[in-house]
């Protein structure tokens, strides 16, 4: 019988085999998610929505990369305690593998895409750990091993045996793994088809006047680039939409399913506007917002095509991953330029932005409107049915609030005595911003300059002077609308619609 550090390398090595082998098998299915990331697709999901945004709050960006890393430490962990667990008997560490890919398969089971495409990896995995244990640790009722310290050739013998079995294995997961990589191409393909579109968009040209008039350094650009334009969603593996076998389904209460095609969408009348979107767990200064020039076909001329009944009130969204939200079917259909967006920027929607359709409302904050890989629009009623992020807390209608925030100085910042620029953004989109004020060290108010714009459905850059002494200095800013509303200074936090408060910073002069 092997000792125990043996069998829990064994298991170790065995978890690692099982899961080269599932990743490399989803990759040559195209299939989207391996059984690793559906776990952790259901783990965000089951997640309160209060202990999710503390914990987004922590890592920012880097949660579902450590997500993903979590699940496959346990994984690893859980592997070497099947091995200790082989010791007089082989089965109860091969019960722990079949009880961990019967975890697996609860998580792809609550998968929109579950199917053979799925069960076939998590098949694998659990085969390639059931056979790679057996190999590995020999029977524990065969006569025991020597005693470490007896260097006798059958000792040294049977060392060698085990650590070439264990290399083995080690290398060949390896070999799999990169294999398994170089046949993942869907994704590959699916950029280089997006690469290759030619749609009758413009990359929208920035009005000369977006800039507040004063130079003050560091401030972000009006227009965000796609490369640097926020990403929130729940997908730990993006989706990967050919656009050749993409198809849109509007259905529910209206007169006539229509189910429209990419080249049908594209060759359709464009509309192309300016619009700035932000995400309901932006905090307040935070920068889950970006502004960028859109491209795609008016909602509102699909919904009177198909015939929306009087009665509904909602349009129900559905992702190709499974993710839905809920939004106002008056939204849609008034005069805001509420579209399925097929270009940002001039360029077709890179993947991670939702290629190839998405979905853009100007007002609402982004959970309850702007659905990327968009593939299903339901015309209903609010009161038949619950959208991902509802049934986890968050209001079912969420207009964005009219925000402000510091860009420059930038907090901690020190700067040189004297006159010092300050300046940022505010918006209030689909409202407007009329005013900007800010306020040094508790002292009066002031009013800011502001940036033109094209229209009320982006943000505006503000900007003033303030003239600083030696030492430590606070400074507020907050914004009123075109509706007369001036933000409240009332500090709430991003649930259930939204952050509130006066965004603030330190600074020192010298």
């Amino acid at each position: 019988m092997l000792s125990g550090p043996r069998r829990a390398l064994a298991g170790l090595v065995t978890a690692g085999a099982g899961i080269a082998v599932s990743v490399a098998v989803t990759n040559l299915l195209h299939a989207r998610a391996n059984p690793i990331q559906a776990v952790a697709e259901t783990i965000i999901e089951i997640t309160p929505g209060s202990i999710a945004e503390s914990l987004i709050h922590v890592v920012g960006k880097n949660d579902k990369p450590l997500l993903i890393t979590g699940v496959t430490v346990v994984i690893l962990l859980l592997g070497a305690v099947a091995g200790l667990l082989s010791g007089r008997r082989r089965w109860p560490g091969s019960l722990l593998f079949v009880a961990m890919a019967a975890v697996a398969l609860a998580a792809e089971a609550s998968r929109p895409e579950f199917g053979a495409a799925t069960l076939i990896p998590l098949a694998a995995g659990l085969a390639t750990w059931l056979l790679v244990l057996l190999w590995l640790v020999p029977d524990g009722l065969a006569a025991p091993e020597p005693a470490i310290g007896r260097a006798d050739s059958r000792s040294t013998s049977t060392r060698r045996g085990f650590l070439l079995r264990a290399g083995g294995v080690a290398v060949a997961a390896a070999v799999v793994s990169v294999l398994g990589d170089m046949a993942g191409r869907g994704r590959r393909t699916v950029e280089s088809t997006r690469r290759a579109l030619h749609l009758p968009v413009n990359a929208g040209t920035v009005p000369g006047d977006v800039s507040a008039g004063i130079d003050v350094g560091d401030m972000a650009p009006w227009r965000t680039p796609n490369d640097r334009f926020y990403r929130i969603d729940t997908a730990l593996v993006l989706p990967a939409v050919d656009p050749d076998t993409w198809k849109l389904r509007i259905h529910g209460m209206v007169d006539k399913d229509i189910v429209i095609d990419y080249q049908d969408l594209v060759s359709r009348k464009m509309t192309e506007t300016w619009v700035t979107i932000c995400c309901v767990s932006n905090p307040v200064g935070g920068g889950l917002i970006g502004n960028a020039y859109w491209s795609g076909v008016r909602i509102a001329d699909l919904l009177a095509e198909a015939g929306v009944h009087p009665g509904a009130t909602a349009v129900k969204q559905t992702s190709q991953d499974g993710w839905t939200c809920g939004t106002p079917i008056q939204a849609l259909t008034d005069d805001r330029n509420a579209m399925l967006a097929v270009a940002m920027n001039g360029e077709p929607l890179p993947i991670e932005h939702g290629f190839p359709v998405r979905m853009i409302v100007p007002g609402l904050f982004g959970y309850v409107s702007a659905t990327k890989w968009l593939v299903d629009l339901e015309v209903t009623r609010f009161d038949k049915f619950s959208a991902y992020w509802t049934e986890r807390g968050w209001s079912p209608r969420g207009p964005i609030k009219t925000e402000s925030r510091i860009e420059a100085p930038r907090n901690g910042a020190q700067v040189k005595a004297g006159t010092v620029g300050v300046g940022g953004h505010a918006w209030a989109q689909h409202t407007g911003i009329a005013k900007v004020e800010y306020q040094l060290d508790g002292h009066a108010w002031q009013r800011a300059e502001l940036g033109g714009v094209p229209d009320l459905d982006t943000w505006v850059q503000w900007a003033g002077r303030v003239d600083v002494q030696p030492g430590s200095h606070l400074l507020k800013v907050r914004a009123t609308d075109k509706s007369g509303y001036t933000q409240t200074g009332a500090q709430m936090g991003v649930l259930p619609d939204g952050a509130t408060g006066w965004h603030r910073i330190g600074f020192s002069a010298a």
